[in-house]
């Protein structure tokens, strides 16, 4: 997690619980306009991914889930 993340979090953290819902939502707003779907990624989660890409993982098409333990 950023700094500025748990920077907002311990502020947001600091105030009165009918405030943090209201942090809460107003957050949760601004994510959902910005990405609707949740598919987009931040640039830690983009390297992240490139990382697992490049890493020679397995994609789950290549396993015989039915010989799974045998």
């Amino acid at each position: 997690m950023s700094t500025l993340a748990m920077d907002t979090a311990r502020m947001i953290d600091m105030l009165p619980d009918e405030d943090q819902r209201f942090a809460y939502e107003f957050v949760k707003k601004l994510v959902l306009a910005w990405d609707p779907d949740f598919t987009k990624v931040t640039p830690e989660e983009a390297k992240r991914i490139k990382a697992a890409e490049e890493s020679g993982f397995i994609s789950d098409d290549e396993i015989d889930w039915d010989k799974i333990g045998c």
